[in-house]
């Protein structure tokens, strides 16, 4: 038999007592209202309006307690002001507020380590493995850590806890009404996207970052139903609770001249190879504690101490950056000043994430762009026929581009462009940017930074396109027992007459303690030859081909090409080889071509 390693809860017994009592917390939706959500799309977007505003709220209440946080923690003039838009706080509060921060983050992802141990499942892992399923209570923890590493200082981006939110009361609701797999997907995208939306005040921007990086795919089903979320969570926060950003304030040309657009397809290009950079960056901080075994309690604090030095000579380092961007970005700076803040700020982030900080790199990724693209322009004015474009055209560009180098989706990038700016003149140009970007990245690096993360994990994920399916076909699902199966020490004759010609074409062959040896073909004993062998013992094949119950059903079509067999033995492990069952290469084929058709179906809305 198989040996098997549970996992003991190691909790104290109130803690585990409570988890009981809320697992069994369940509030169903009534059974008509579900019947009418899965079988009437209109109810569908209905459902999409209600994620929305919830997602609305959900950043209302995160961008309340960051502010909040702001200004308290470092004595800002007026409740509201951005952290980073400062131009001096005090050196005492800009230092130690981060290092004290990360000791409260710190003990936090000690507790957490210790008590709910594993990876929090993000929108685009959920949309990709779990079918949509994303747990609300995890996606309100992370939330909060969110909102305390950007209150603290940390350089890192609220945008990670708004999807994250968003996208776990999209499920949770989704799940009271029991949707179906991929209309449960299709809401964490509007969950997602609505908070986004909301944050910039960019639905459009919001409709297809949920398109892009959480469901993956664009369809008539689901872009309708999304661009009605995210409009709704931009409403609520901008109109009903008055939050949201204003557009930025810089000035852009009417008309883009012809040599503009080469020059913004070269920054796109430099963009991406700063954010393949900075990407690595953090990878690099995250490997570096784990080498030098750094307590998890204490990496926060370290990484603290970095964040507070760079923020004691300026606070554009500090929290996400998106408050300087609104208000300084028609600023000019010279170029070494330019090139100066986008190391400081990089290394900021790169420190804040890779230490522990919870956040993500999308909004500091638009704040260092703009400081790649004012330092690109302040070369590109030199050029002698290139002084038409203001700096600000290729701070726009740069912000475009790096965000696309680093988060993806150049759909979502450009709209937050266009509606940021409220000029379409520069439209042809970021989209250009964009796409040597995105370009760039994926020819060198191949991943995006959520992406990465997920490879360094060894999850096979590049998008949020749904692959759980594969992962929950696998060989143990789709193996039957075996018929027929024979020592391997039975002799020639006894075999024959067993198994004449037309009874089977295959028989699992075993030893003496049942373990698996090979297949035996009764057409190959029957056939004619000089000499029989004794046994069939000489007569097995595939000895060493074979598959294992959790292989997916990929893996086991390429097992069927190496072995160049159309059946193949499913054993419970290479060591102990006990037969569970076999699987025909030509069922697996037709499995997986019924499991494409009917995502296809599901895209398509048929």
């Amino acid at each position: 038999m198989a040996s098997s390693t549970v996992r003991r809860d190691s909790s104290p017994a109130f803690i585990q007592a409570l988890r009981r009592r809320l697992s069994a917390v369940t509030i169903d939706a009534p059974m008509h209202l579900r019947a009418l959500v899965r079988t009437d799309e209109l109810w569908l977007a209905a459902l999409a309006i209600l994620v929305g505003v919830l997602a609305g709220i959900a950043v209302f209440l995160m961008d309340f307690f960051s502010h909040h946080f702001h200004f308290w923690f470092f004595d800002l003039a007026h409740l509201g002001e951005g952290l980073s838009q400062q131009e001096h706080i005090e050196p005492i509060r800009a230092i130690f507020v981060p290092i004290l921060g990360g000791a409260v983050l710190g003990s936090v992802s000690w507790l957490l380590a210790k008590y709910r141990p594993g990876n929090f499942v993000d929108p685009v892992e959920a949309n990709a493995l779990y079918g949509g399923k994303l747990s609300l209570r995890d996606s309100v923890i992370v939330a909060a850590q969110t909102v305390m590493s950007n209150g603290v200082g940390g350089s890192v981006g609220m945008e990670a806890g708004y999807a994250q939110f968003g996208g776990g009361l999209a499920s949770w609701v989704g799940r009271q009404f029991r949707l179906r797999r991929n209309d449960l997907r299709i809401l964490v995208g509007c969950g997602a996207g609505a908070a986004i939306g909301a944050a910039f005040n960019a639905p459009l921007c919001g409709a297809f970052y949920g398109i892009e990086l959480v469901i993956g795919t664009y369809s008539m089903t689901s872009l309708p139903l999304i661009i009605v979320s995210t409009l709704t969570g931009t409403l609520v926060a901008e109109k009903l609770l008055h939050g949201g950003v204003k557009p930025l304030d810089v000035v852009l040309p009417n008309v883009v001249p012809g040599y503009a657009y080469p020059l913004a397809i070269l920054l796109g290009v430099t963009a991406g190879f700063t954010g393949i950079a900075i990407m690595r960056g953090v990878t690099t901080i995250e490997a570096g504690f784990r080498r030098t075994g750094v307590p998890i309690w204490l990496r926060p604090i370290l990484g603290g101490v970095v964040v507070g030095l760079l923020g004691s000579i300026t606070p554009k380092v500090m929290a996400s950056g998106n408050s300087s961007l609104h208000t300084q970005l028609a600023v000019v700076y010279p170029f070494l000043l330019a090139m100066a803040l986008l190391l400081m700020k990089s290394t900021a982030s790169a420190f804040s994430i890779g230490s522990g900080f919870r956040g993500g790199l999308f909004f500091a990724a638009l704040f260092m762009g703009s400081l790649l693209g004012r330092a690109y322009g302040d070369l590109a004015i030199m050029l002698p026929f290139a002084h038409g474009v203001p700096i600000g055209f290729y701070a726009v560009v740069g912000m475009a581009a790096l965000a696309v180098a680093i988060v993806g989706g150049p759909m979502t990038m450009t709209f937050l462009a266009l509606e940021s700016t409220n000029n379409f003149s520069i439209t042809v140009a970021v989209l250009a940017a964009a796409i040597a970007a995105s370009l760039t990245v994926r020819r060198v690096f191949g991943y995006s930074f959520t992406t990465w993360r997920f490879h360094l994990r060894g999850e096979s994920i590049r998008s949020a396109v749904d692959i759980g399916w594969i992962h929950n076909l696998t060989v143990g699902r789709m193996m039957r027992r075996p018929q027929y199966s024979v020592r391997d020490d039975t002799e020639i004759a006894t075999f024959k007459t067993e198994y004449p010609l037309g009874r089977t074409q295959y028989v699992v062959a075993v030893d003496a303690e049942e373990r698996y040896v090979g297949l035996a073909y009764p057409s190959e004993a029957h056939a004619p030859g000089e000499e029989d062998p004794h046994t069939i013992h000489d007569l097995v094949r595939h000895q060493n081909d074979f598959l294992l119950p959790q292989a997916t059903v990929k893996e086991a079509i390429r097992a069927f090409e190496r072995a160049e067999c159309d059946v193949l033995a499913v054993l419970d492990g290479p060591e102990t080889r006990h037969v569970l069952g076999v699987l025909t290469e030509q069922y697996a084929l037709r499995r997986y071509s019924e499991e494409l058709d009917q995502r296809r179906r599901e895209l398509s809305g048929e």
